[in-house]
């Protein structure tokens, strides 16, 4: 599956031509199908964080969990939500509470110090989401790794060997979103035992549309 801008540019704009208009802006996806992988192994067990080049107009929703100074930045940075020592304290044991928590936050950022405790807490709800926060110390820029993680996806296989991910929306430029798949294209073939002779198929579609081949 070759890198190329021009290949990948073809299919989005064969996909944007095929989508059905919608009464809302619909996401655009990347679909990988791989052969040769070893589900066993850490290969099959794959998760990349990718910082994409252009951001989709739904930006991730971004929890930090911190105290003191930290918590207080991540505020003016305007963070989704920010949790204190005390509120995730108080968190503990309630169940529906944390799970909502997980399900409407897609990145996590913990203060460094208090991991222990996020694990204890939230651990057994992000866990299996994949979404264990990205632990920070307590001096660290939260601002810029706020803004960062707003346009970050996260490519995880899970039982079988496909990858799939958002990668832009149906009104951003066609370059824009071919440059989103190259960038998560390249991380993804650097991971793979074989690079590129690892990916079998890979589409683009819109949330509501049919998949695209990219062909070489």
């Amino acid at each position: 599956m070759p890198l190329d801008q021009k290949t990948i540019l073809d299919a989005v704009k064969e996909v944007k031509e095929k989508s059905e208009k919608r009464n809302f802006n619909q996401s655009v996806e990347l679909i990988l199908n791989l052969k040769d992988i070893d589900m066993k192994s850490s290969e099959g067990k794959l998760q990349e964080i990718v910082e994409l080049p252009y951001s989709p107009a739904k930006q991730n929703k971004i929890c930090v969990i911190a105290s003191g100074e930290l918590a207080l930045k991540a505020r003016k940075a305007n963070a989704g939500l920010v949790i204190e020592r005390t509120e995730l304290e108080g968190l503990a044991g309630k169940k529906r509470e944390l799970r909502k928590i997980a399900n409407e936050y897609d990145f996590f950022i913990a203060e460094a110090p208090l991991m222990p405790l996020v694990g204890k807490v939230l651990g057994p709800v992000l866990g299996p989401r994949g979404k264990m926060p990205v632990p920070v110390a307590p001096t660290a820029d939260v601002a810029s790794l706020i803004e960062k993680h707003r346009k970050t996806v996260v490519v995880r296989m899970r039982t079988q060997p496909i990858l799939q991910c958002r990668i832009g929306s149906e009104n951003m430029k066609e370059e824009e979103i071919a440059e989103n798949v190259q960038a998560v294209l390249r991380v993804i073939e650097g991971k793979l035992k074989r690079g590129v002779k690892n990916i079998k198929r890979a589409y683009i579609k819109t949330s509501m549309g049919k998949p695209v081949s990219i062909r070489p």
